[in-house]
C-alpha cells in the first residue's frame, strides 16, 4: 500500500466519507441530517459501530439549527469542549456569535470552592451554576455524567427547556444512568447510548448539525 501524497485536506475528507459510506450501507436507511452526524462521529473515531448507538429524539437536528440561528447560548461541561467549538462555523448561522456565548464554569473559583466545601464533583456545581442559562440554550455534555443528570432533573422537575442537549458523557460511573435519565426528558437531544462519549464527539456532533444548514 502506498501513501497518497498529492491529496488536499478536502480531498482526504471526501475520500474518507466515501469509504465510510461504502463500509456502512445502513446509512441509506437514515435521514440525511442524522447521517451527517453519524458520519462525522465515525470519521472522528474510525469506528463504524458508533453509529449503532447514536440516538436522535424530538427533531434534534432542526431544533439545534433553529437555536443556532437564534443566537442561543451554548453551555459545555469541559474547557476542552468549549475550546473545540468553531466560532467561524457558528457565525455562519448567526454573525454575532462570540467567545462570550460559549459558557463553561468547570474552572471557576466559586465552583471549585463550593465543590470542596460540599464534597461533591465540580461538574455538578458547574451544571447548577448554569441553571439560569439553560432555557433555550444548547447543552453539550462530553465528559461529566453528573452534569448531564443534573440538567435532566432540571428538565423533569422544573420544566427547564434547553433547545438541544447533546448527551455524550464517557466512562463507567453514572454514565449509562445519566443518559437513561435524559431519555425521559421531552426535549430535543442527541445521545450516544452506553459508555462511549467524549468531548471530541460532542464537538463533532454540533459541527455536524451545522452541516445541515
Amino acid at each position: 500500500m502506498e501513501i497518497r501524497w498529492n491529496l488536499s485536506g478536502a480531498e482526504i475528507e471526501q475520500e474518507s466519507f466515501r469509504c465510510i459510506e461504502a463500509e456502512y450501507p445502513r446509512h441509506r436507511d437514515m435521514p440525511a441530517e442524522e447521517w451527517r452526524v453519524a458520519r462525522r462521529l465515525i470519521h472522528t473515531t474510525a469506528d463504524l459501530h458508533i453509529a449503532d448507538t447514536l440516538v436522535f429524539r424530538h427533531d434534534a437536528v432542526q431544533a439545534g439549527l433553529r437555536a443556532l440561528r437564534a443566537h442561543a447560548p451554548i453551555f459545555t461541561d469541559s474547557s476542552m469542549l468549549r475550546s473545540g467549538l468553531s466560532l467561524e462555523r457558528l457565525r455562519r448561522l448567526h454573525p454575532d456569535y462570540a467567545a462570550g456565548d460559549l459558557h463553561c464554569y468547570i474552572s471557576d473559583p466559586d465552583v471549585a470552592a463550593r465543590a470542596r466545601a460540599e464534597g461533591c464533583a465540580r461538574a455538578l456545581c458547574s451544571a447548577e451554576k448554569a441553571r439560569p442559562l439553560l432555557p433555550g440554550a444548547i447543552v453539550l455534555i462530553g465528559n461529566a455524567p453528573l452534569a448531564l443528570a443534573r440538567i435532566a432533573r432540571y428538565i423533569l422537575e422544573e420544566d427547564v427547556r434547553p433547545a438541544l442537549v447533546v448527551g455524550m458523557p464517557v466512562g463507567f460511573v453514572n454514565v449509562v444512568e445519566s443518559k437513561e435519565l435524559l431519555a425521559r426528558c421531552n426535549v430535543p437531544q442527541i445521545v450516544l447510548e452506553g459508555r462511549r462519549g467524549g468531548s471530541a464527539l460532542a464537538v463533532a456532533t454540533l459541527h455536524a448539525v451545522m452541516e445541515s444548514a
